[in-house]
C-alpha cells in the first residue's frame, strides 16, 4: 500500500538532518583548504620553465577532471589503505571516513581550481609583473602585491561556482558510510523501511537549495565589493 504524501514529514526530516550539517561543512572546509594548497602547487608547475613539470601538471589536471567523482572516491577509500599497507605494513582502515572523503574531493577540487587560478593569472598580464620588477619590487612582492589581488577579483565568480559544485559532490560521501547531510537522509529512509522517501529527499533538496543560494549571494557581494575597490585603484 502506497503511503499518502505527508508534508509534516518534510519538517520532521529537516529537524533530524540539521545536526549533521557540521559534518558537511567540515568536508567542504577541509577540501577547500587542502584542495587550494594543492592547486597552487599544480599552478606553479604549469608555469615552470622545465617541460617535464608542465607535462606532469597537465596530466594531473586532465586525469582528475576526466575521472568521475564516485570512482575517485572509491579508489581513494579502498586503494589508499591497501597501498599504505603494502608499502609500510600499516593498517589505516580505522581512519575516519571523512579523511578519505576530503582526500578524494581535494584532488578533484585542486584540478578544477588549478585551471581557474592559471586563467586568472594569465588574464592580469605579465607586463604588470614586469613593471613591478622595474620599480624595485622583488618577484614575490610583484606577485603578491600586484598580480594576486587582481587575479583574486577575476577568480571570485568561478570560486563561488566551484564551491557550489563541491557542496554537491560532497553528497556522494554517504556511499562509503560517512553520515553527513545526505547520509542522515538515507538513514531516515532506512529507518522508515523506505517510507516517506519523497518527503525526505525534498527536505534534503531544501537544504542544498538554501546553501547554494547562500553561497551565490555571498560571492556576489564579494565580487561587488572587490570589483568596486579594484575600480578605484
Amino acid at each position: 500500500m502506497t503511503r499518502p504524501f505527508d508534508v509534516t514529514k518534510i519538517f520532521t526530516s529537516l529537524k533530524s538532518i540539521f545536526p549533521y550539517l557540521g559534518i558537511t561543512f567540515c568536508v567542504v572546509l577541509g577540501t577547500v583548504i587542502f584542495g587550494t594548497l594543492l592547486s597552487v602547487l599544480v599552478v606553479r608547475q604549469k608555469f615552470c620553465s622545465k617541460k617535464i613539470w608542465r607535462r606532469f601538471a597537465d596530466s594531473y589536471i586532465h586525469i582528475l577532471r576526466c575521472t568521475p567523482s564516485l570512482i575517485l572516491l572509491f579508489i581513494v577509500f579502498y586503494g589508499i589503505p591497501k597501498f599504505v599497507f603494502v608499502l609500510f605494513g600499516i593498517n589505516i582502515n580505522f581512519f575516519p571516513r571523512i579523511i578519505f572523503v576530503i582526500i578524494a574531493l581535494s584532488l578533484l577540487y585542486s584540478a578544477q581550481m588549478a585551471e581557474i587560478i592559471r586563467s586568472a593569472l594569465l588574464a592580469v598580464g605579465r607586463e604588470q609583473y614586469e613593471a613591478g620588477l622595474c620599480v624595485g619590487l622583488s618577484r614575490w612582492q610583484s606577485m603578491f602585491r600586484i598580480i594576486v589581488p587582481q587575479a583574486f577579483v577575476i577568480v571570485i565568480p568561478n570560486l563561488g561556482n566551484s564551491l557550489i559544485a563541491l557542496l554537491k559532490e560532497g553528497s556522494l560521501a554517504y556511499t562509503i558510510g560517512l553520515i553527513d547531510v545526505m547520509g542522515a537522509g538515507n538513514l531516515i529512509i532506512s529507518r522508515n523501511y523506505g517510507g516517506y522517501a519523497l518527503e525526505t529527499y525534498i527536505a534534503l533538496a531544501i537544504i542544498y537549495w538554501s546553501l547554494t543560494l547562500l553561497i551565490e549571494n555571498l560571492f556576489k557581494l564579494l565580487e561587488k565589493h572587490y570589483s568596486k575597490g579594484h575600480s578605484h585603484v
